[in-house]
């Protein structure tokens, strides 16, 4: 997919709009006008019409969200771009911040603050002058092309986004390939971990993506505690998942084979290696009722 050019609506800017252009500019750089559509526009497929034009039709590169119904589900035209990038199921999975961004473009502050289950008020206390500023600026432009300070800023938002997206799907395919459930027995009961091994190249952070690939999983809500490489040794680390309270590293501390554990007791750092020496650590560590 390749656009010669990216037009959105004139006025006042938002959030959807602001990151659909700039998910458009990390897969297809062009040049984003800020005016109404014409005809020919919204008929060319290598421009890109982004929340303004009344169709979404995104073969032609109409990505508009106003005509839906009134009951329709909350889709804003940064769902509809990431819809037809094959990300959206991801980002959804992966963005916390994307489902109450669809909702105040499309239900507005009242009712995304009932949804939410706070006050309107409170909502209003989490703006940020980062967003306040960006989008201002966005909304005062014209036209923007590479060169442009903010062209390059929204470009390289739309790229970390892509590449987190990305790369979290990735890493939790990884995750899903190499790891393992122990189920330790102990006590006359059983508390499950997820262990993931060592392997070769060791990620930057051998831990990267556990939250979310526990949190997707069916037996995730099973899991107490965590087993990974560490990456300042040979060794493991364990830790406590959701600061599960029956799980304290501080009964190990005293054991040779064992450099670290926190004083609170959440983690701790091993190099012993063997798995069956790992699982005895575990049993050691937690705390029978």
């Amino acid at each position: 997919m390749k656009y010669s050019l990216i037009v959105t609506h004139p006025g006042s800017s938002h959030k959807d709009e602001f990151l659909a252009c700039c998910v458009l500019l990390a897969v297809s750089p062009a040049p984003i006008v800020r005016r109404e559509p014409t005809a020919a526009d919204l008929a060319d497929p290598t421009i890109a019409v982004v929340d303004v034009g009344g169709e979404h039709q995104p073969e032609l590169g109409n990505f508009d969200h106003h005509q839906f119904p009134r009951d329709h589900e909350p889709l804003c035209s940064l769902s509809l771009v990431l819809q037809h990038l094959g990300m959206y199921d991801d980002a959804r999975s992966f963005c916390d911040w994307l489902e109450p961004t669809e909702w105040l473009d499309t239900r507005g502050p009242q009712e995304t603050s009932r949804w939410l289950g706070i006050g309107r008020d409170t909502l209003a206390k989490l703006n940020s002058p980062v967003d306040v500023t960006l989008l201002r600026r966005f909304a005062i432009s014209c036209r923007l092309e590479k060169g442009a300070i903010l062209w390059k800023m929204m470009r390289w938002i739309g790229e970390d986004l892509v590449a987190y997206i990305k790369g979290l799907r990735k890493r939790l395919n990884f995750i899903e390939k190499i790891s393992e459930f122990w189920d330790i027995e102990t006590g006359g009961e059983s508390f499950r971990v997820l262990y993931l091994p060592r392997t070769e190249p060791l990620p930057d952070e051998p831990s990267a993506g556990v939250g979310r690939f526990i949190l997707r999983h069916p037996e995730g809500s099973k899991i107490v505690g965590l087993v990974y490489p560490d990456r300042r040794s040979k060794g493991f680390g364990l830790s406590r998942h959701n600061d599960h309270p029956r799980l304290d590293f501080t009964r190990i501390e005293q054991c040779d084979d064992v450099h670290f554990a926190h004083a609170r007791g959440f983690v701790a750092k091993t190099s012993a290696t063997d798995p069956e020496r790992l699982r005895e650590l575990l049993r050691m560590s937690w705390i029978a009722e």
